[in-house]
C-alpha cells in the first residue's frame, strides 16, 4: 500500500544533495505526478508531486523522511537523426517541430523517439536516420520550463501522423492574441 511508503513531495536540482540511492527512468518514467518506484538499492517509495514535471538526469526526489533519491536517464530506444549541413538540419527540426514532437537537440543530431511514420517523412526529406539506444532529454518548449512542469497549447485538434501541414500553417479555433496596436 502506497501510504506506508516513504513519498517523494520534492524534487532538488542536481548538485544541491548527497543521494541516499539512485532510481533509473525512462523518459515516461521521469514525467508523472504519482507513481510507486524502487531505487537500484532496493528502497521503496512513491513519487507524489503537487503536478506532473519532468524529472532531469541529476535531479534529486526529497523523500519525506528526509532521503534523497537520485534520478538517472535510463537508455531507451530512439532514432538519431542527422544532415548534410546545416541548413538541412534546421529544415529537419522545423518539421518535426511542426509535427509537436518531443525532440533533444544536440550539436550534431537530433534525437526522437521512434515513430516509422516520421522516419519514413524524414527519410523523404534527405535525413539520415540511424536507430540509437540513449538517455531521452527533448527540449522543455516554446513556453519554458518555469517550475518544469509541462506547458501545453491545445489547438483543438490533433496532429497524428497521418497527415502533412502546409507551409502557412496556422490554428483558427477562436485562440486569438491582442498586441498592443492591433
Amino acid at each position: 500500500m502506497h501510504d506506508t511508503l516513504p513519498r517523494a513531495t520534492r524534487v532538488a536540482p542536481p548538485g544541491s544533495f548527497t543521494a541516499d540511492a539512485e532510481v533509473m527512468l525512462d523518459f515516461d518514467d521521469r514525467f508523472r505526478r504519482r507513481k510507486r518506484y524502487e531505487s537500484a538499492g532496493g528502497i521503496p517509495f512513491v513519487l507524489d508531486l503537487a503536478e506532473a514535471q519532468v524529472l532531469r538526469e541529476g535531479d534529486g526526489l526529497i523523500l519525506d523522511d528526509g532521503r534523497f533519491i537520485l534520478v538517472r536517464a535510463a537508455e531507451e530506444p530512439l532514432v538519431e537523426i542527422r544532415a548534410a549541413n546545416a541548413a538541412e538540419m534546421i529544415r529537419l527540426a522545423w518539421h518535426l517541430g511542426n509535427r509537436h514532437l518531443p525532440a533533444e537537440l544536440q550539436e550534431a543530431r537530433i534525437l526522437i523517439r521512434e515513430d516509422h511514420v516520421i522516419e519514413q517523412m524524414l527519410r523523404g526529406l534527405g535525413a539520415q536516420i540511424q536507430k540509437v539506444r540513449a538517455p531521452f532529454n527533448p527540449e522543455g518548449g516554446a513556453y519554458g520550463e518555469h517550475n518544469r512542469s509541462t506547458h501545453q497549447h491545445h489547438h483543438g485538434h490533433v496532429h497524428g501522423h497521418d497527415h502533412h501541414h502546409d507551409d502557412d500553417h496556422h490554428h483558427d479555433d477562436g485562440h486569438h492574441h491582442h498586441h498592443p496596436g492591433d
